[in-house]
C-alpha cells in the first residue's frame, strides 16, 4: 500500500501516525494492498479555496476527499480492486479548533478526520439518516479498534 503524507499546513503533523492509521483502516476495509492514497495537510486559505471550488462551500473546512478510481471496500468473498484511492485534504488549524470544542487532542481529531475522509473515498456518505448511521458507526468502530490495538 502506498500512502503519502504531504504537510503544507505550516503546522506540525505526525505523518507516521497518519500513515499507520490509514494502513490500518484500509486493511480493515479490505482495500487492495497496492492501493494508493495521498494525504495532504493544508492551511486555511488553501482549504477555503478548495472548499469553494469543489464543494461550493464557504470558508475552510476540516477534511475534503477526492476519490480517483472509485474504489470500494472488498467484500468477504470478493477480491479487492487495485487502483488509486484518491486524495485526502486535512486542515490542521480547523481540526485544532474542533478538538478544543470536542474536548480531545488535535491528534485525536486528525485521526477522526482521516478515518472519515477514507470512508468518503470508499464511497460512504452521510447525507441521509441511514447513510449517516452506517458511516459514523463504522468510523467509531474503526477508531476504537485503532486505539485499542
Amino acid at each position: 500500500m502506498s500512502i503519502e503524507v504531504l504537510n503544507e499546513s505550516g503546522t506540525a503533523l505526525d505523518a507516521d501516525q497518519l500513515v499507520g492509521l490509514s494502513r490500518f483502516v484500509l486493511e480493515r476495509m479490505r482495500v487492495h494492498p497496492l492501493a494508493e492514497l495521498c494525504i495532504k495537510a493544508v492551511d486555511e486559505d488553501t482549504m477555503a479555496g478548495l472548499n469553494e471550488k469543489w464543494m461550493e462551500g464557504d470558508g475552510p473546512t476540516d477534511v475534503l476527499a477526492f476519490p480517483m478510481d472509485e474504489m470500494r471496500p472488498g467484500l468477504v468473498n470478493e477480491e479487492p480492486e487495485e487502483g488509486i484511492l484518491g486524495d485526502l485534504m486535512l486542515c490542521p488549524p480547523v481540526a485544532e479548533r474542533q478538538a478544543v470544542t470536542a474536548g480531545h487532542s488535535t491528534d485525536a481529531e486528525l485521526e477522526l478526520l482521516t478515518v472519515h475522509g477514507i470512508l468518503h473515498l470508499l464511497g460512504y456518505d452521510h447525507a441521509e439518516p441511514d447513510e449517516h448511521a452506517e458511516m459514523f458507526g463504522l468510523q467509531d468502530e474503526l477508531l476504537a479498534a485503532w486505539r485499542a490495538r
